[in-house]
C-alpha cells in the first residue's frame, strides 16, 4: 500500500513529461513545416515536372525568333543545354491553333539534294526550305545536324519511284516524309522537333 502513492506520482510525472514533449514537437514541427513550405516542399506550384529551358517556344507575331531564343535558352554549359540529346525519342512540338498569331521563320538549306531513283536511270534534284513557328533554336538545330538530315533524306529519296514524284500528290507525300525525317532527327539530337512545313524551292527530274 505504501508504494501506491509513489506509483501514482511517478505516473503523473510521466504524463506531464509526455505532454511537454508533444507540445515541443508541435511547436518545432510548425516551425519545420514553415521552413519546408518556404523551401517549396508543400507549395502546390512547385509540384510537377519543371519546364525544360532547352525547349523552343512559340514566337508571337511581330517578335524576333532570335531574340526569343536568346531570352529563353538555357545557360551555355547547363545540364539541359549540354545534354539536349538525352531525351530518348524526344517530343513533337505542336503546331499553333491560330498560326496568324505567331511568327513563321523560314530557312533555306543551301545545297540541293540529288539522288538516283529506284528502278530507273533518272535522278531527282530538289532544293528544300523549312518553316517553324518556334524560336531560332529549331533553325540552329537544323544547321547543326544538317549532315544527319541530308543523309536520311537522300536515302529516302533514292527509294522513290519516278512515277510517284512526277505527280502533285507524289510531291506532297514526299514533303510530308521529309518533314517527318527532319523532326525525328531533331527530336533524337535535341529532344524536340518544331518544323511546321517543308517547301520545294526547286524540283527537277532528269
Amino acid at each position: 500500500m505504501s508504494d501506491e502513492p509513489k506509483a501514482k506520482k511517478k505516473k503523473g510525472g510521466g504524463m506531464k513529461m509526455i505532454l511537454l514533449v508533444v507540445i515541443a514537437m508541435l511547436i518545432g514541427g510548425a516551425g519545420a513545416a514553415g521552413g519546408l513550405y518556404a523551401a517549396g516542399f508543400f507549395n502546390p506550384k512547385a509540384d510537377g515536372p519543371k519546364e525544360d529551358p532547352n525547349k523552343p517556344i512559340l514566337v508571337l507575331a511581330g517578335e524576333s525568333a532570335e531574340d526569343v531564343a536568346k531570352a529563353h535558352a538555357a545557360p551555355h554549359g547547363s545540364a539541359s543545354a549540354a545534354h539536349g540529346g538525352a531525351h530518348g525519342k524526344g517530343v513533337d512540338l505542336p503546331a499553333p491553333d491560330n498560326p496568324t498569331a505567331y511568327q513563321a521563320t523560314y530557312f533555306q538549306l543551301q545545297t540541293p539534294f540529288t539522288s538516283n531513283m529506284t528502278d530507273t536511270d533518272a535522278f531527282a534534284q530538289i532544293s528544300l526550305a523549312v518553316s517553324t513557328y518556334y524560336d531560332l533554336r529549331v533553325i540552329d538545330a537544323i544547321k547543326t545536324h544538317e549532315m544527319a538530315i541530308r543523309s536520311q533524306v537522300l536515302m529516302m529519296l533514292a527509294q522513290q519511284p519516278e512515277e510517284m514524284l512526277a505527280t502533285p500528290k507524289g510531291k506532297q507525300a514526299l514533303q510530308a516524309k521529309i518533314k517527318v525525317i527532319i523532326n525525328d532527327i531533331l527530336k533524337q539530337k535535341t529532344g524536340y522537333g518544331g518544323v511546321d512545313n517543308v517547301y520545294f524551292t526547286n524540283f527537277v527530274i532528269q
